[in-house]
């Protein structure tokens, strides 16, 4: 069955090397690799996986194309494109983590004294990437006044409240200011999807066996038992963070860093993980790799190794579940009613906090640390980026690998 998937999942494995910017700038791919290029799915149907993993905890960019996957060829083909996303951020983030404990770059790292020219213009670019899919969406769903009104309401709501709760309050809101209006309907009812409990349960036990197990082995002093207490933290971490990866970093300082007795990070190791995973393509959740293997460095490489693989396994673990669990569940709510006029509201919300998103990422790079002159170069490269996206025909790989070579020859 997987062999007639071959060139979906080499299009998965080849945007898992370009796919820069977080969740943002990963929806702008998506958009010119899985709707415009390949046509998996639909732009109206992006942005509801999108939305419905907005309500999930975990990483919301991986769910979608997991979600993706899932409409081409079922849980399966879901699987095998989680592996392909992951692994190229997770390799990276894995060995820059041997590399800080192996050389003390930490320090160097501190002083700027890594070569990071390769990724000069890799922030703008994937702000010009996010204004392409609030763009192109925008087309798609905003339709109406009361659309644009909640489109508008929600890009504001972002840009001033600074909580990850803004976003499932945001679809929340929307969904139900959607409802007011009684003209549309489901155009017809289709066949209730099967629901496997089997996921649910999983997710249950597996949560119950890594907190006995991780208990088990601080009262008994197991040998190398702090992977037990990985996987405890790193699977407790996917399933209750929401907000993408940035919210994992106050959970991480307080797990690693600020408790005296499980202090196994420094401040600086913490934050230099969490640097380097912006300009690393695929999902910013690959910082736990650099942190499992850090934490298990002292008991040496194959440890360090293991730390690695077992962090990364256990936080993307539950949203797996939880995703494959939900999603049947929601299928079959949508064609309610009241779901179904939930989305066109939440659609419009989605495309707002698209556009706030592009905007806050812009603000980071607009302004020289140093000098606070404006950064013109990074709005140059923002607006050509959009460009090239929305009235040519390059696809989004090469835009990528052009900017990242640019970079490289114009900042020795």
């Amino acid at each position: 069955m997987l062999l007639r998937h071959v060139p979906f999942l080499k299009s998965v494995f080849l945007y898992s090397f370009t796919a820069f910017g977080g969740p943002q700038g990963h929806m702008g791919m998506m958009v010119k690799t899985f709707v415009q290029k390949r046509k998996d799915v639909t732009e109206d149907e992006l942005l509801e996986y999108n939305a419905f993993c907005q309500m999930l905890p975990g990483p919301s960019s991986t769910q979608t194309v997991m979600l993706i996957a899932m409409k081409r060829g079922g849980v399966p083909l879901a699987i095998f494109t989680l592996l392909l996303w992951v692994f190229p951020a997770a390799l990276i983030m894995g060995a820059l983590s041997f590399l800080i404990y192996y050389f003390d770059t930490t320090a160097v790292a501190g002083n700027k004294k890594i070569p990071l020219n390769l990724f000069s213009y890799v922030q703008p670019m994937s702000v010009g990437f996010v204004f392409f899919a609030a763009m192109r969406m925008m087309k798609t769903s905003i339709r109406f006044v009361a659309t644009a009104a909640i489109m508008l309401g929600s890009l504001v709501a972002t840009l001033f409240i600074n909580s990850p709760w803004v976003f499932p309050a945001l679809l929340l809101v929307s969904g139900t200011i959607s409802n007011f209006s009684n003209n549309r309907i489901p155009d017809e009812l289709q066949k209730p999807k099967k629901i496997n409990w089997m996921h649910l349960w999983l997710f249950v036990v597996l949560y119950l066996v890594a907190i006995i197990l991780s208990e088990l082995a601080l009262q008994g002093q197991w040998h190398n038992g702090r992977i037990y207490h990985l996987f405890e933290n790193f699977y407790r971490f996917g399933a209750i963070v929401f907000g993408g990866g940035q919210a994992l970093l106050p959970l991480m300082f307080y797990q690693f860093v600020s408790r005296a007795n499980s202090r196994l990070l420094s401040p600086e190791q913490l934050l230099t993980g969490f640097g380097m995973v912006q300009a690393v393509p695929g999902p910013v959740f690959a910082v736990c790799s650099f942190v499992g293997g850090l934490a298990m460095s002292q008991y040496g490489p194959v440890w360090q190794a293991v730390g690695c693989i077992v962090a990364t396994v256990a936080v993307f673990l539950p949203s797996t579940l939880l995703l494959f669990f939900l999603f049947p569940v929601y299928e079959n709510l949508k064609h309610h009613v009241i779901i179904f006029r939930a989305l066109e509201g939440i659609n419009s919300a989605i495309v707002g906090i698209i556009w706030a998103s592009g905007i806050i990422l812009f603000r980071t790079i607009a302004f020289d640390k140093v000098t606070l002159s404006f950064e013109w170069s990074n709005l140059v490269v923002v607006v050509i980026t959009f460009c090239l996206l929305n009235f040519t025909k390059i696809p989004a790989p090469l835009i990528v690998i052009a900017w990242l070579l640019l970079g490289w020859s114009l900042n020795p």
